[in-house]
């Protein structure tokens, strides 16, 4: 009996011991792809489609080509609920499992991780949004934030402003309304608004949103009835935004005078509001809708086939694709790393020099299957970002539709004040270190 039961236990140890070995074998083999992602809180709204255009177009690489390179992404989200200290926490539980980069969505948790990156070596890639100084490869090696700073963004907004006003020296005089998220992503872009005051000569009314008031605003757009401001700018998120469009247009604000930075693009910031939400405008970076080769692959192969959280009406919509584009980045970041390197494994580090060799021409685009999805796209060792074009939608009270050519940041404003900031970064995080990582060529 004592032998049989000494035979037994050796089987199951070295069945425990097959599985151990099997799923070291299988990590082994996989490139991990972490996701930080909300589908919770009152940031759902927006966290979500994003959330699952990510989760969607990284599925589909797996489905239909059997992952990057012959090898598989293993793709893991984590809830942060959009709260740092929660992010901060999933970067935690993710770090011993090597992954290839990070993806923060929240500027609070980047401005978190942002220290931790060179140290772990594992690259942050904060797709428009976070610090916009991260833009300055020099000083942040390890940190990447295309296509577009929130710098970028509101200097396109300006320059659609001035296309609307017969030029920008028309604002003189005038008020210009910022309504924004009270937080580090709200608050990002108001150097270059007080900038821009000073050159044309407007005033700025902030009115700052807390996160326990997005859906109480009724109290702040009073106010801006009385202020009476030319134009109401937002950077809001979650429940805040369509907060902002119904109140807007109770008080009947003209709605072709309020437009968002791309972060309140999404259908569901508009459509709570319906008809009354007509004329709001938003910028936008990534084309809407799901005519696109690639994301008709993600409904045969991940949406229609069950693997998916997405409905599959809300396929295409703006938020969704914008999910896709930074999946996108996370692919071409993967397989510029297989290049350089010659491996199929590649790690953070490997990775972090695929994203500085970026290059998505219009042609690769076209090569993804997603044709015109977005501006050419170029990173390199001295620009993290690319300052990229985008355009301007408007709401018709049902849907999105494109009113403007692509725009080109104010690259002359823009430029100079980032280097500043980078250089104010660095003076008040002392010790920082000195970039001493090579520079390859984009291919």
């Amino acid at each position: 009996m004592h032998v049989k039961h000494l035979a037994l236990g050796a089987i199951v140890a070295a069945g425990f011991a097959a599985t151990v070995m099997a799923t070291k074998a299988e990590a082994q083999e996989t490139i991990y792809v972490p996701l930080m992602t909300y589908r919770t809180g009152p940031f759902a709204g927006s966290g979500t489609p994003i959330a699952n255009g990510m989760h969607d177009y990284l599925s589909m690489l797996n489905e239909r080509d059997g992952g990057i390179g012959g090898v598989k992404l293993a793709i893991e989200e984590c809830e942060t609920g959009y709260d740092t200290k929660k992010g901060l926490e999933c970067y935690e539980q993710v770090k011993g499992k090597h992954p290839v980069l990070t993806n923060p969505w929240s500027t609070g948790i980047t401005l978190g991780l942002i220290p931790k990156a060179s140290v772990d070596k594992i690259p942050i890639l904060s797709m428009a949004y976070g610090l916009s100084a991260s833009a300055v490869g020099n000083d942040f090696p390890w940190v990447f934030n295309p296509p577009a700073t929130y710098w970028d963004g509101l200097s396109m907004i300006f320059r659609y402003i001035g296309g609307k006003e017969g030029g920008l020296d028309k604002l003189k005089g005038k008020t210009i309304g910022f309504i924004f998220f009270d937080g580090g992503y709200g608050r990002e872009p108001i150097p270059l608004l007080e900038q821009y005051a000073k050159d044309y000569g407007f005033e700025v009314k902030l009115y700052p949103v807390p996160a326990a008031e997005m859906q109480n605003q009724s109290g702040l757009w009073l106010n801006v009835r009385r202020d009476r401001p030319a134009w109401m700018v937002m950077w809001g998120w979650g429940a805040m935004n369509p907060t902002a469009v119904k109140e807007a247009a109770r008080i009947n604000f003209p709605m072709d005078k309020f437009v968002s930075i791309w972060w309140g693009s999404g259908e569901d910031d508009a459509r709570p509001a319906g008809a009354e939400a007509k004329g709001f405008t938003a910028l936008n970076f990534s084309a809407v809708g799901a005519n696109f080769p690639a994301i008709q692959d993600i409904v045969k192969t991940v949406v229609d086939k069950g693997k998916s959280q997405t409905p599959k009406e809300k396929v295409g919509e703006s938020h969704y694709n914008k999910g896709v584009y930074n999946s996108v980045m996370i692919a071409e970041s993967i397989r510029n790393a297989q290049k350089l390197t010659g491996k199929k494994i590649v790690t953070g580090e490997d990775v972090r020099r695929g994203l500085e060799t970026m290059n998505i021409t219009a042609a690769r685009w076209k090569e993804l299957g997603l044709p015109e999805f977005g501006s050419p796209l170029a990173v390199s060792c001295a620009d993290h970002n690319g300052h990229q074009a985008a355009y301007v939608m408007q709401w018709d009270g049902a849907k999105w539709s494109k009113v403007s050519d692509w725009i080109s940041p104010m690259k002359e404003k823009v430029t100079p004040l980032l280097d500043a900031a980078a250089a104010d970064y660095v003076s008040k995080n002392q010790p920082w270190p000195k970039r001493t990582e090579p520079c390859d060529k984009a291919s």
